[in-house]
């Protein structure tokens, strides 16, 4: 089943479902990098907010980078998993070198995204999280509990497909969930894109640049 032609025309369908945060002042679209990032220019265009990125880094244990210790985020945030902390040997020692790496990797991403522009407050505002869709919920779970520590007014994801199992369990842990979709059989966000290309760095620092143009 092909429901988007392209991350862009995801967007756009995601954006009806959210139209009642059009136009208001105290509202952010948030792009998950990079595939998000697409999706959520469009909404953001389509309600008339601000768009920024949202990034997020897994914080992979040596030699399992799978598993994951925690997660950093924008604005100097971070999210520990306690359970496979405490099963690390040397944690602390391990949790510090991981950080540093990821966060090298994190501030090269937003300078290049956002070319000099300030990082936005987002202290008492509506953010809206935008991703190209929900699997397990890892990422975006990751950026919810960084997001719970900027003081925001409200948490609402938005994603054009996901999971319906996911999009459940997210409606316990944020404000609102919208998954434009929400197939029970589900195997991968790609099978419901005919171009799911990988996003480029370009085309995310692009898409932020245009809309902040517009701001």
């Amino acid at each position: 089943m092909r429901a988007f032609s392209n991350r862009a025309e995801a967007g756009r369908l995601l954006a009806e479902k959210l139209e009642k945060y059009a136009g208001r002042d105290d509202v952010i679209v948030l792009g998950l990098p990079r595939g998000g990032v697409p999706v959520a220019y469009e909404v953001a265009r389509r309600l008339n907010v601000p768009l920024d990125v949202f990034i997020v880094r897994k914080l992979g244990a040596p030699g399992f980078e799978e598993l994951a210790v925690g997660a950093i985020a924008s604005g100097g945030v971070r999210v520990l998993n306690d359970d496979v902390v405490r099963a690390l040997p040397n944690a602390d020692e391990i949790i510090e070198s991981v950080t540093a790496k990821e966060t090298a990797e994190l501030e090269r991403r937003e300078q290049i995204y956002r070319d000099g522009r300030p990082a936005p407050d987002l202290r008492g505002r509506v953010v809206i999280l935008v991703d190209d869709g929900l699997a397990t919920g890892a990422t975006m779970r990751a950026a919810v509990a960084a997001l719970r520590q900027r003081d925001v007014a409200k948490i609402v994801i938005g994603v054009p497909v996901g999971a319906a199992e996911t999009c459940r369990e997210f409606e316990t842990e944020v404000d609102e969930t919208v998954c434009a979709i929400a197939p029970e059989w589900f195997q991968a966000v790609g099978q419901y894109y005919e171009d799911f290309s990988q996003t480029s760095d370009e085309e995310v620092r692009e898409l932020l640049a245009r809309a902040a143009q517009k701001d």
